[in-house]
Parts: C-alpha cells; sequence; structure tokens
C-alpha cells in the first residue's frame, strides 16, 4: 500500500514538474520572441507634417549650413538644402587619433568636430587647416551644436569612454565656447552628459547621468529648468509644437514642456525578464509622432500628443541608431547588420538592406539617397546576448526610395557617415574627417568659390576688429 501510495505521490510530482516546465517554455518563448504591433495611417498620423521638404533662408543656410546632430530640432537627419551626390572627390583630411562617435556642426565655414578622449577641433572647411583646438580631458560621446557664434558640447568623465562602467562620483557637464576662438564661454558642471545639446531659442538642452533633465540658459548656462526623470538620460532631445522629447536607459521616454519642464507624458518600452533596455538613441518627430528607436532591437513609434504606443516593430539584435525619417519611411541600422526602411503609418517592413557590419551611427539623408557606416570594433562585448554582425567598417549610401546601393566606400567609417554645405560633404571615418566635394558639378563649384570668397571676407574683418565678441548667424 506504501508503495502504491509512493508512485501516486512520484506520478504527481512528476506531472507538476512537466506542467512547470511547460509554462516556463511558454513563457521563455513569449519573453524572447519579437513583440510585433501593426500600426495604422488614420490614427494620430499627420500626413502634412512632411520632414525634410521645407528649405531654409538661403542666408541661414550660408552661415549655419550644419546646426547640430540631426540637421534639425526635430532631429529628423535629412538635409533638403543640399543635392550633392556620389562620386565625391576628396580634398583634405584631418586626423584625431580617436573614435569620433557623433557627427559634427558645421557654421560659419568652419566644421566643428571632438572625438571621444576630449579633443576639440574648428577645422576650416574650405581647406582643413585647424583654426583652433581644445584638449578638454574628458571623453566625449555626444556632438556639438552652434548657435549664435558659439558651440555646445556635452562632456562626460576623465576616464576613458570605454570605462564608462565606473559611474559613482563621476562629474560631466556642457561646454560653451567661442566659435571663431575657442574661448570658453561658459562652463555647466553636473554629472556626465552623453547627449548632444539641443538648442530652441534661448535654451540648451541635454540628459545627465544624475537621472535629470537640464534647460540651460544659452547666453550664461544657468539652469531654467530640470526634470527629474528618476533614470539615467543618455539620449539626446529632439523638439516639436513646444514639446522636447527624449529617452531613458531603463525604458521611458518622456514629453516635456519646453518652457517649464512639466512632464506631458511618459510611455515605455516592452518589458523582458521583468526588464526595459535603454532608449538610448535620440528619438524623431515627424507626422505627429515621435519614433524611438530601443536597444532592445526594436522601434516605436507613439503620438506626439497622447504618448499612445501606435506601432512597434523589431529591427535587429540591438538598435543604438538614432532613426532618420524621410517620405514615409523610417531609416534604422542595427548590430546584426539589417538596414531598414519602416513603413511610417504602420512600422510594415518596407525594404531591408544587408550590411557586411554592425551598424551603430545615424543616418543621413540628402538628395534621395540614405548613408549610414559600419563598425568594425568598439561595439562587441562578452557581455552581449544577441547576435552582433562582426565585419569591416565602410560608409554607404543606398537609394532611399528602393534600399537600392548607389555608393560606398570600403574601410572608411565606424560610427556616423556624413554632414554637408553648400559646397562640400564631410565624411566622418573612426578617426578622421574628410572635406569632399562632388565630382564635375558646376554649382557645387560655384558654391564653393561664394563660400570662401565669404570665408576670406570674415577671416579679414576678424583680423581688422580683434574682437573676441559671437558673431551673428540667423539662428
Amino acid at each position: 500500500m506504501k508503495k502504491r501510495i509512493l508512485i501516486a505521490v512520484a506520478l504527481v510530482l512528476l506531472a507538476a514538474v512537466g506542467t512547470a516546465g511547460v509554462f516556463a517554455a511558454l513563457w521563455y518563448r513569449e519573453q524572447t520572441e519579437p513583440k510585433n504591433l501593426r500600426g495604422s495611417s488614420t490614427v494620430e498620423f499627420v500626413t502634412t507634417e512632411e520632414p525634410g521638404e521645407e528649405l531654409r533662408p538661403e542666408r541661414e543656410v550660408e552661415r549655419v549650413p550644419w546646426p547640430m546632430f540631426g540637421y534639425d530640432l526635430a532631429r529628423t537627419k535629412v538635409a533638403p538644402d543640399f543635392e550633392h551626390r556620389p562620386p565625391f572627390r576628396r580634398l583634405w583630411s584631418v586626423e584625431t587619433k580617436t573614435y569620433i562617435e557623433f557627427p559634427p556642426a558645421v557654421a560659419n565655414g568652419r566644421v566643428f568636430v571632438a572625438n571621444q578622449e576630449g579633443l576639440f577641433l574648428a577645422i576650416r572647411a574650405r581647406d582643413g587647416k585647424v583654426m583652433w583646438r581644445k584638449e578638454t580631458g574628458r571623453c566625449v560621446a555626444s556632438g556639438p551644436a552652434v548657435s549664435n557664434g558659439i558651440v555646445y558640447l556635452g562632456f562626460g568623465t576623465t576616464e576613458p569612454c570605454r570605462r564608462f562602467e565606473n559611474r559613482a562620483g563621476q562629474s560631466g557637464g556642457v561646454l560653451a565656447v567661442n566659435a571663431r576662438t575657442g574661448k570658453v564661454r561658459w562652463r555647466f558642471q553636473a554629472a556626465p552628459v552623453e547627449s548632444s545639446p539641443l538648442v530652441v531659442g534661448n535654451l540648451v538642452y541635454v540628459g545627465s547621468w544624475n537621472e535629470r533633465v537640464y534647460a540651460l540658459n544659452r547666453k550664461s548656462g544657468s539652469v531654467r529648468w530640470a526634470f527629474h526623470a528618476g533614470e539615467e538620460v543618455n539620449s539626446s532631445a529632439a523638439y516639436a509644437d513646444n514639446t522636447i522629447y527624449i529617452g531613458g536607459e531603463e525604458g521611458t521616454l518622456f514629453a516635456l514642456n519646453a518652457w517649464t519642464g512639466a512632464l506631458r507624458w511618459r510611455a515605455s518600452s516592452y518589458s523582458r525578464f521583468g526588464r526595459r533596455e535603454q532608449f538610448y538613441p535620440t528619438p524623431v518627430v515627424a507626422y505627429g509622432r515621435v519614433f524611438a528607436a530601443n536597444v532592445d532591437g526594436t522601434v516605436y513609434a507613439f503620438g506626439a500628443k497622447s504618448g499612445r504606443l501606435l506601432w512597434a516593430r523589431t529591427a535587429g539584435t540591438y538598435v543604438y541608431t538614432s532613426p532618420a525619417v524621410w517620405r514615409n519611411r523610417v531609416y534604422v541600422g542595427s548590430y546584426d547588420g539589417k538596414f531598414s526602411a519602416l513603413d511610417a503609418a504602420t512600422g510594415d517592413i518596407a525594404w531591408q538592406w544587408e550590411a557586411p557590419g554592425a551598424i551603430h551611427g545615424a543616418p543621413t539623408i540628402m538628395a534621395g539617397l540614405v548613408y549610414f557606416s559600419t563598425t568594425s570594433a568598439g561595439v562587441a562585448t562578452s557581455r552581449a546576448q544577441r547576435f552582433i554582425k562582426a565585419g569591416r567598417r565602410g560608409t554607404y549610401a543606398l537609394d532611399a526610395r528602393t534600399g537600392k546601393p548607389v555608393w560606398q566606400l570600403p574601410e572608411v567609417g565606424q560610427y556616423s557617415p556624413v554632414v554637408a554645405d553648400e559646397s562640400h560633404v564631410y565624411l566622418i571615418g573612426a578617426t578622421r574627417v574628410y572635406g569632399m566635394r562632388a565630382r564635375n558639378t558646376a554649382r557645387a563649384l560655384r558654391r564653393e568659390e561664394r563660400q570662401e570668397r565669404r570665408e576670406r571676407e570674415r577671416e579679414e574683418r576678424e583680423r581688422e576688429g580683434g574682437s573676441d565678441a559671437p558673431e551673428a548667424d540667423g539662428s
């Protein structure tokens, strides 16, 4: 009798274990399989808000052709003011000796760029001459922004960027320097800042390791307001309709009143195994929506006014690429080498191209082509739980409508691809900036001649005046 009871108990236990195993397997599958939500073109989709179609005034383009990371306040990364197309002829190059993670800003005939060890350069656009350099001694993992003759740059730890794991007690902030001389105008001291500054009117917006989003006075660096997010904020901000949008390291996207810092709404990424991954990439605002890529490999679309999740689409294993948005498409790359164009209304994949390596930096769209770079180092980690494609670095241009390859420059690239002004394209390699021009382009030659003439006239005025005052730039 006892033997039968023991057998029965054993069978019950085995059944329970089997049932638990089935539930565990189902739960694991539910946590790991892609979570895609299809959107609609009839819900919070404003087709009259087409990014990259409105040209800026010519005088403004001449003075500040590329103001900041993402090109415009909404961070669309579309440059409608320039018509350069490959092939390109290389004119000059400047070596910085360490990785350049974010693209330069271009203003007043100069290209402003910083490498990860904090070397900050102003390069003359026409010939590559270094006009000034600053050794900040700080890790820089953000891009500069230019407004009214001042260049703003976020800076981080005194340790190399690769040692970001040691986060306790680190300091950083924002540096504002005169664009002509490199002289420091002010320095805002806080925790490390990985945000690329966003300048709107008289305010400069950044996020910080200390879980705050700051609005700083453009002229003095004083704090206008600070929002406590409750998580690190390393994303850069995007702006539209008196609202800034910025992501957090624990999977939250915030919409804040641009003038007061009041929370309008917050939204979250999908949870996997009880945790959410980072909204590290900078969000983009277009069509009345906020398109936000997450490190979890998903691109999310939220209503810009409501914060409601409208669609979600898996785009790869890890996505650190801030999207570009143009002609009803959202463009993004991933660590498994996929470069995707998603339908902005539904999230459906319009086309996808297999790159030869992992993609980390944000794309640029210019004259109907989408540019991006692949990386050969700096993204692989022993802690990675999903596939990372090992391959060679390079820079590529695809037809943005079809995904057809148009141009490539093997072995040159790493993070960000290209920025431009009226006469030049500036390509960012791993540690080097290249000044290039479209071959046999009469219009580009005329623009370059005008730009050189204006630069010489400006330099002559500066020699005569000797002033350290900021130059007006039409911002």
